[in-house]
Parts: C-alpha cells; structure tokens; sequence
C-alpha cells in the first residue's frame, strides 16, 4: 500500500512542480496521498519512520495541520501511550475524523494500543479489582469493564470477571493448558473403558 501511496505522491508533487494550472488540486491531492503514506507506516508498526517523510524535501512543502496531526499520531503510538494517543485524536478531532479511512484505521489502532496496555497492566495480577485498573490505565470504569468482558470473549485475554464483586482473574496460562490436556486425557479414558465394557457386553451376550 505504501509504494502505491509514494507512487502518487510523486506523480502529484511533479504535476504541482511543473505547472501553475490546478496547482491547488494538486497540492491537495498531494497532501492526501502523503497522509496515507504516513498512515500506512503507523499502522505496520513503523511510526518512528514518518518523521523522515515529513522532513524530506518534497514532505516540507505539505506541512500544515493535516500532516501535523499525523505526525502527533505517530509520536504517540511510538510513545505507547493510549492517553496521548486519545488526547491527539481529540486535539486534531477535525482532521482525523473528516476523513472516512484515517478514522476508521486510527480507530482499530486505539482498540488495539487500549489492549496492548491493558495486557502490560494485568501482567503482575492473578486477582485485581476492575476499578485499579481503569484507574492504571486512565479510563472509566465502564469502558474498562466492557473492554475488559470484550477481550475475554475474543479470547485475548485468559481470565473472568466476577461482576458481583467488581474483581478481574486472571488465569495462569500453563495451567489452563494443563487443566485442559489433563481433561482430554480424561475423556480419552472415559471413552476406553466405556468401549471396553461394551466389547465385554456383547461377549456376554
């Protein structure tokens, strides 16, 4: 996706360099493209790569408020902070919200960032309350707990959440895993002996 965003961003940044007529289109279509080159770099896990975009010398002729508010959102996915990130989307609400892509990859991104954060959060807890950890990560309670209940079901995070007493646990990994053969086993046997008893029935019979 990136190649094809450079390829026109270059065809654009030539048109504009070359002629007067339609200048502004082109200096708009330019700047479009050059936003999703950097979009396209934050989204694969290379934010810090956008600065040499912005900085190169075709980048600078299209700085503006547009560019600017990609490049605060790259800073804070760099940085991994998911209350910088949401304080730059709500800062620069009018230019990545106007534009149907960027607001639906930038609102993937906050999901996953807010998951991401979350998981580095429970690390040390077996048993935490909801409450400490929308208070750690900054949210409110019932964002946390939705996220929370989200991340459970889609299987990314391993634990449960007892509502009545507002308690997060969260399971070993290994014993799950063990807990889980050990019944396999089990059903295994179930299925020998029941087998077993069968064959001896129909001997008897």
């Amino acid at each position: 996706a990136y190649s094809y965003f450079y390829e026109a961003f270059e065809a654009f940044n030539q048109a504009e360099t070359a002629s007067k007529v339609g200048t502004v289109k082109m200096h708009d279509l330019a700047t479009t493209a050059m936003k999703y080159m950097l979009l396209t770099k934050i989204m694969v896990g290379r934010p810090k790569e956008t600065n040499s975009i912005i900085s190169s010398k075709s980048g600078l002729k299209y700085t503006g408020p547009e560019i600017d508010a990609m490049a605060a959102v790259a800073a804070a996915h760099e940085a991994r902070c998911l209350k910088k990130f949401e304080a730059v989307l709500e800062q620069y609400k009018v230019q990545l919200s106007e534009d149907p892509v960027i607001k639906h990859h930038l609102s993937d991104l906050n999901e996953t960032l807010l998951e991401q954060n979350i998981i580095r959060i429970l690390e040390p807890f077996s048993r935490v309350e909801i409450a400490h950890v929308a208070e750690l990560i900054e949210l409110p309670l019932v964002r946390t707990q939705a996220k929370l209940s989200e991340m459970i079901l889609d299987q990314k995070l391993n634990g449960t959440l007892d509502q009545g007493i507002g308690v997060l646990i969260v399971f070993d990994q290994e014993q799950v895993s063990s807990t889980y053969d050990n019944a396999l086993k089990t059903i295994k046997n179930t299925s020998e002996v029941l087998d077993t008893l069968y064959n001896q029935a129909k001997t008897l019979a």
